[in-house]
């Protein structure tokens, strides 16, 4: 079984760092990719450059055997759209090896506007994570396509190599890339949000209006 999973990590975090490790476990497989989108198609630039961020990915995932970064869609100009990527793994896996997607409860309410969003469940299985507060709406196409092909247990996605969706509940650390920028921008402490390997970083190369000088 492959397993992705994709964001901005903008920056990366201990919640995208643990959530990474507990579907690892849940899986029962070796590792999880980390797959940094280059320009996301559904919000507005990101506060960190492609190569910032998979620096700061690359700094976090250091010794840890279980989480790598695939930065396929970093070396693809123009937006990132998840049906290329899983087209790109599909034809590398071959058609028979179980590929699963992993995403957040929030971002797969609105998938019914994701581009070929339709096509995905052929390419893959999808990890929906549930997030406190982000329920999918009743009668919603993402809540319909749940019902259509809800997986009872992680085992059942050993057993096709797409087209099932799980609902994972997992220990969720509550931190947000966007609260951690807010925080740098205005001269509070974001340490022990993120690995602090990444906070040096972001203080080395002055990101999300830090100063280059304050030690946090």
């Amino acid at each position: 079984m492959h397993v992705i999973y994709g964001g901005t990590f903008d920056p990366i975090h201990h919640g995208h760092l643990r959530l990474a490790l507990e579907v690892a476990d849940a899986l029962q497989v070796q590792q999880v990719d980390l797959v940094p989108c280059h320009i996301p198609p559904h919000r507005g630039d990101t506060g960190a450059t492609s190569a910032q961020r998979l620096e700061m990915i690359q700094l976090a995932l250091a010794g840890e055997s279980k989480l790598r970064v695939d930065d396929r869609e970093l070396q693809r100009a123009g937006a990132s759209y998840t049906a290329d990527t899983l087209r790109q793994l599909r034809q590398e896996l071959g058609p028979a090896k179980p590929l699963v997607m992993v995403v957040g409860t929030d971002a797969f309410a609105s998938f019914d506007q994701w581009r070929e969003w339709k096509d995905i469940p052929a390419l893959a299985h999808i990890v929906v994570v549930k997030r406190p507060g982000s329920d999918l709406p009743a009668g919603s196409a993402a809540s319909c396509l749940l019902e259509e092909r809800r997986a009872v247990t992680e085992k059942d996605l050993w057993q096709a190599p797409a087209g099932k969706i799980l609902e994972f509940d997992a220990p969720l650390i509550e931190i947000s890339a966007t609260g951690i920028r807010q925080r740098i921008s205005g001269e509070l402490s974001p340490r022990y949000l993120l690995p602090d390997s990444v906070l040096q970083r972001i203080h080395e190369q002055g990101l999300y209006g830090a100063c280059p000088d304050r030690n946090f």
